[in-house]
């Protein structure tokens, strides 16, 4: 694999993480929303509940989604790039490792989610 290949896959991995933290964000407000009360209609403590636990099985499923996908892609990327020269080691495992983080993230997210229902 040469340098212009793993500069694809990189930029690739990068617009996959932006777009996952995307849909992190639009799955918080979405949350928020469902979970705020309006002036104009009724919304009763089950409705509430209920857009909390959807918006925290979408931040967990979808940047668990997003994660593994990128995981694939750049873990063996960055598995044919050591193999060809092993001093790449460090570079790659750091680009892996801001992946992995994107499903933390969600994790983080819907762990707080779930808190916030009173779980």
């Amino acid at each position: 694999m040469n340098s212009k290949q793993m500069k694809q896959i990189i930029r690739v991995q990068f617009v996959l993480a932006i777009l996952v933290m995307i849909i992190i964000w639009v799955t918080l407000m979405v949350s928020t929303v469902a979970a705020s009360t309006g002036s104009t209609q009724e919304v009763t403590q089950s409705d509430n509940l209920s857009g909390l636990g959807i918006g925290a099985g979408l931040a967990i499923g979808l940047a668990g989604l997003g994660a593994g996908v990128g995981l694939g892609t750049a873990s063996s990327a960055a598995i044919g790039a050591i193999s060809e020269r092993p001093e790449m080691f460090g570079r790659t495992i750091i680009f892996v490792a801001f992946i992995e983080g994107i499903g933390v993230f969600g994790f983080v997210i819907a762990f707080l989610l779930y808190l916030a229902i009173g779980g």
